[in-house]
């Protein structure tokens, strides 16, 4: 990480005092997956568990240089054996964590959520962003740009509880959550805007607990408060929100990909919902976002004792 995300440098620092969750990883078969959970371990910030075929970890430990000696290996034949074997042994309770390897992320979240054996709770399963912006003054949280295609309004209370429970365990009292549209009003001719005027509603009537909500909020007067002067807007969140609560999986993702890519971004990100925080990374992945994602679990995994 570099100077301009110094809240992310914030974060992993916090992360590096705490007990370090052992992680289960499943299928680290490329250079880029062995090296993201091999660098969290150096940092300090997880114990990890490498579940896959043996032969070809040490291969990718190799490539990349870095050593195995005091890493455990659970070896298995294939990814779909790794992700089964990866979820037993958080069931077991052998793992606090669990992170995504080589694998494709539907393989992974299969066993995660299958009925029986997986890591279900009451919840639905989300995805959040954790972003260091740097023009804004605090880390930005986006949810749910990576598991929920189209969620229903139902869902979408799961998906603002999840990113609340994370928000406060990294340290966010009472977060401030944006529900995201392409305007700020409420129109027939926009559903999403309705659902968020749903959602803020059912917050007034405590079915939404441990955040203030506000939408429908268009992104400029979410996160600017002279936009959200401009248009008027009087609320405790316009302008200074901590949370984006985006209306599909396909805004999510163009939204995080042009902060990234156009704003200097960098986070991580982390699958709440299910009994154990899930990091799911990707070879695109800087080192700063492996360590955040990490850091974030290891928040995660103490906080819930």
């Amino acid at each position: 990480m570099s100077d301009t995300h110094a809240k992310l440098d914030a974060l992993v620092a916090r992360a590096r005092n705490l007990p370090k969750p052992v992680t289960a990883v499943a299928h680290p078969c490329d250079a880029a997956s062995l090296e993201g959970a091999l660098q969290a371990h150096i940092a300090g910030l997880i114990t990890p568990i490498l579940v896959g075929p043996i032969g070809r970890i040490r291969a990718a430990a190799a490539e990349v240089g870095l050593s195995l000696d005091d890493v455990r290996i659970v070896d298995t034949p294939h990814s779909h054996a790794s992700a089964a074997r990866a979820v037993a042994l958080v069931r077991a309770g052998e793992a606090q964590a669990l992170m995504k390897g080589s694998l494709h992320t539907d393989e992974l979240m299969a066993e995660v959520v299958a009925k029986d054996t997986g890591l279900r709770t009451a919840r639905r399963v989300s995805h959040v962003f954790i972003l260091d912006v740097p023009t804004y003054d605090k880390l930005l949280l986006v949810t749910d740009a990576a598991v929920n295609i189209f969620p229903t309004l139902d869902d979408k209370v799961d998906i603002i509880a999840n990113s609340i429970d994370l928000a406060r365990a990294l340290g966010i009292a009472k977060p401030l959550i944006a529900i995201l549209s392409a305007v700020e009003t409420v129109t027939a001719k926009i559903p999403s805007t309705i659902e968020a005027a749903a959602l803020c509603k059912m917050a007034e009537r405590g079915q939404i607990v441990g955040g203030l909500l506000d939408g429908p909020l268009a992104f400029d007067n979410a996160i600017n408060l002279d936009a959200a002067r401009t248009k008027h807007i009087v609320s405790p969140v316009a302008g200074q929100a901590d949370i984006l609560m985006v209306p599909d999986l396909e805004a999510g993702n163009m939204l995080v990909k042009t902060l990234t890519f156009l704003a200097r971004a960098d986070g991580g990100g982390i699958v709440m919902g299910a009994r154990v925080p899930i990091i799911l990374t990707s070879r695109a992945d800087t080192v700063g976002a492996r360590l955040a994602s990490a850091a974030v679990a290891a928040l995660l995994a103490n906080g819930r004792g």
